[in-house]
């Protein structure tokens, strides 16, 4: 504790007043979707940790715990405190929470009763840092600012289990004020795991493939805390009873520092009783009974432990308390028995015994994390050019690589950095679906590169593989048909997904069953271009990458190939919905996939060469022979030269044709996804650049001015004067978050600027205007629904200021 000026709170930070909520938030469009309501607050947690959500409430609600795995329910016990009292006046103590406990638990204590209102204080939230600036009557300025220690190329810190809580507390008045913060914690060590081991997968009303998730809540048998002091620290480890740790076994612990300033302690309380075993004194004077009790939970006992600080200050001083909250749950299991150790256990081991060490590291270097935050959003914070909505979405949309269901694997020899998988979403729970992040991963590519890098080397091992089992696909079942038997993976085809989290994840790939994946049309192509990417936005030195990554991109594009069906150089549709838009059926060639196959031949060419020129770079394990890199270069320019032709056959005189089979005149909005690539990785115009701009203007007007006056961003395909083909379409009606940011791109890259930020801001103001904040759904629709929340795609954003530069 020190004397400290007030933080400053970035002008970008999303705000809202504390406890405030919605007259009518977006809710769910499938009632069998995720919906937890709007309560949502930036994420605490370190990259595949784990994470915990604090609400706008005060309250943690969000608990991602176990990797891959989602659980929604305020733990009232888990709060921070205040008491308060002006010298001569009556003090006065209320938990920092405007909404009481509704489980019938804690009824002595006191709730911030400012629901709301100006007089409440705000919150703002600038990922990964959240400031809480507390009124409700408060002579003390109150401000607490919540942050991990997350910030770009950083692969050590950011997967640490840890939150820091700064506060800062200003005397502004004219007599001493004392102050005390209390931080409660339930013991949750061994909840969060699934205690179905081998949960049976079943097909939900959507089609999507679901599987049960039941984890040990409340089941704290044998758990138990202690008190640890060092110095002028003060915390409390919470145990569990285990020797060897598996999935749910560690510790959490929660600490604080200060010098000059009374510490306070009670290890064991019950947090399901009414509370007033540790209210009674706090309530009083700011105080705890400085109770240590380590006897170990009864069965069906619940056990919390407490610290607290309290200080004076006197007229004018500004003083701030940093405490932390840590955890160490060292194992995930996905399918009993596959276990991997998380990357944090690379730096603090992994016997689960390290909440402690953990927390220490917190305060140890607290205040340098913060700066390293600062240092890095502070240049694009600057930039006048950037509108404060547009950097508050830019950072906050990183939220989902913290609360994703990440996970990230201890490093080893073959994954020097370990591996690395990000959820499509909660709904559609398997990883890293290849489709989605074509664009969604630019934010991962750009301030982690090395984690996409691992991405893509897991899709590149998986493309020879094969899985015989066969499954039904559930595109039928929706449709009530009766569904053939599909083949999980086929050899050579590129995985849609990198697998689920009840499974075998980078292992066992293809988990999405809504579509025959083996028989889609750009996942392929996708792959080629996220590796020629990656290899040209990191400096364009990383041969061995390439070289890992060439047979795999050989392999899918040979596999690609067999579906030209005619043998003009490029693959058709089927007329099944075979690619990302999966409820949307394309006949012969299309304007998205073909497009994407020319990029894809225009990259692998690339990639070629290059390889041919730095022969003599490439590690043997990957070296091809030059005859049959000659041979692979001679016949892609073969097949490019074949499709461009085709692919000319789609333009109308105004856009790209759907497709050349459904004679729909339907504007796709995302029909010239494979040019936008072309022209990012610096390869030859799939298109002409005026086509490309008649085409984007076409899209601006049709797919979002005239859908509905542009209120909601660009619907996925619309007719050019606006209406729908069908008005009970599903996909070409909805507005997707990720496409939409995707377009925005496209828009800047040819110079259609004003119109590149009016769409980004239609679908940024309807994302954090109506209780979606760190939930963004895949799709929002005009009748105030949305579809899968929690998405990945919409990390898109960072390809708009990847283009702007």
């Amino acid at each position: 504790m020190k004397n400290s000026a007030r933080p400053e709170i970035p002008a970008a930070a999303w705000t809202r007043s504390i406890g405030q909520g919605w007259e009518k938030p977006y809710t769910v469009r499938y009632a069998s979707n995720l919906d937890d309501g709007p309560w949502h607050g930036m994420p605490l947690g370190g990259f595949g940790a784990g994470c915990v959500g604090r609400s706008h409430r005060g309250d943690f609600n969000l608990w991602h715990i176990d990797g891959g795995e989602h659980w929604f329910e305020s733990m009232p016990a888990c709060q921070f405190s205040v008491f308060e009292q002006v010298e001569g006046e009556t003090g006065r103590a209320f938990a920092l929470c405007t909404e009481p406990a509704t489980d019938g638990s804690l009824g002595a204590w006191q709730w911030d009763s400012a629901v709301g209102t100006a007089d409440s204080g705000s919150y703002h939230a600038l990922y990964p840092r959240s400031w809480f600036v507390y009124k409700n009557g408060l002579a003390a300025n109150l401000i607490c600012e919540q942050f991990s220690p997350i910030w770009a190329h950083n692969y050590q810190e950011a997967s640490y289990p840890i939150a820091l809580f700064n506060w800062t507390i200003e005397n502004p008045s004219d007599r001493p004020i004392t102050l005390s913060i209390l931080l409660s914690w339930q013991n949750m060590v061994g909840w969060f795991t699934n205690t179905l081991k081998s949960p049976d997968v079943k097909m939900r009303d959507d089609g999507s493939p679901v599987y049960e998730y039941q984890p040990r809540i409340r089941e704290s048998a044998g758990n138990l805390n202690r008190l640890l002091k060092a110095g002028d620290r003060i915390g409390c480890v919470l145990d569990g009873s285990f020797e060897t740790a598996a999935e749910g076994d560690g510790q959490w612990a929660i600490a604080a520092q200060a010098a000059n300033a009374e510490l306070f302690y009670h290890t064991r309380w019950n947090p399901a009783g009414d509370g007033s075993d540790l209210w009674q004194t706090f309530a009083q004077d700011g105080a705890l009974a400085n109770h240590a009790d380590e006897t170990a939970a009864a069965q069906g006992e619940q056990i919390g432990a407490a610290i607290a600080v309290r200080i004076t200050l006197t007229p004018g001083e500004v003083r701030s308390i940093p405490f932390v909250l840590a955890w160490d749950f060292p194992v995930t299991e996905f399918a009993a028995g596959v276990e991997y150790f998380r990357r944090y256990t690379d730096f603090f081991g992994r016997s689960g015994k390290n909440a402690w060490a953990i927390a220490q590291a917190g305060l140890d270097h607290y205040q340098n994390w913060r700066q390293q935050i600062c240092d890095w959003q502070q240049p694009i914070c600057d930039r006048a050019d950037l509108p404060d909505w547009f950097k508050m979405a830019l950072f906050n949309e990183l939220y989902d690589l913290t609360q994703g269901g990440t996970l990230w694997s201890a490093a080893s020899d073959r994954d020097r950095f370990g591996q690395f998988a990000v959820l499509e979403c909660i709904d559609y729970r398997w990883y890293e679906s290849l489709d989605v992040r074509l664009y969604g991963s630019f934010a991962l590519l750009m301030l982690w590169p090395e984690l996409d890098k691992a991405v893509l080397r897991s899709f590149a091992r998986a493309i020879p593989q094969s899985d015989d089992r066969t499954r039904v696909i559930g595109y039928y079942f929706v449709q009530k048909m009766e569904s053939p038997h599909a083949l999980r993976k086929a050899k050579d085809a590129t995985p849609h997904d990198l697998g689920a989290p009840n499974e075998h994840p980078w292992e066992q790939t293809n988990y999405t069953s809504y579509q025959d994946c083996n028989q889609w049309k750009d996942l392929g192509s996708d792959f080629v271009l996220q590796v020629y990417r990656d290899f040209v936005l990191t400096g364009g030195t990383d041969i061995e990458f390439l070289a890992e990554c060439w047979e795999a991109i050989a392999r899918t594009l040979a596999y690609l190939k067999t579906f030209d069906y005619d043998n003009d150089g490029i693959p058709e549709n089927s007329g099944a919905p075979d690619q990302t838009f999966d409820d949307w059926r394309l006949q012969g060639v299309s304007a998205y996939c073909g497009g994407l196959w020319l990029a894809a031949l225009e990259a692998a060419i690339a990639i070629g060469k290059i390889l041919l020129a730095n022969f003599s770079a490439v590690p043997s394990q990957y070296k091809a022979s030059l005859e049959y890199l000659r041979e692979a270069i001679a016949t892609y320019q073969a097949w490019l030269a074949q499709s461009q032709l085709v692919y000319a056959t789609l333009w109308n005189g105004q856009y790209y044709r759907l497709d050349t089979g459904s004679g729909s005149d339907v504007v796709m909005a995302d029909q010239l996804c494979g040019q936008f690539y072309a022209r990012l990785l610096g390869l030859g115009d799939i298109v002409p650049p005026e086509q490309a701009r008649s085409s984007l203007k076409t899209i601006y007007e049709a797919c979002f001015l005239n859908f509905h006056d542009g209120k909601f961003g660009a619907a996925n395909g619309l007719r050019p004067d606006g209406t729908p083909l069908n008005p009970n379409d599903t996909h070409p009606l909805e507005v997707w978050t990720g496409i939409n940011f995707g377009l925005a791109a496209f828009l800047h890259q040819m110079d259609m600027h004003e119109e590149a930020m009016r769409l980004t801001s239609a679908v940024v103001h309807q994302i954090y205007e109506n209780g979606l904040q760190f939930r963004t759904p895949e799709a929002i629709t005009a009748a105030g629904t949305f579809r899968a929340s929690h998405y990945l795609r919409a990390m898109a954003i960072w390809g708009i200021l990847l283009v702007k530069g």
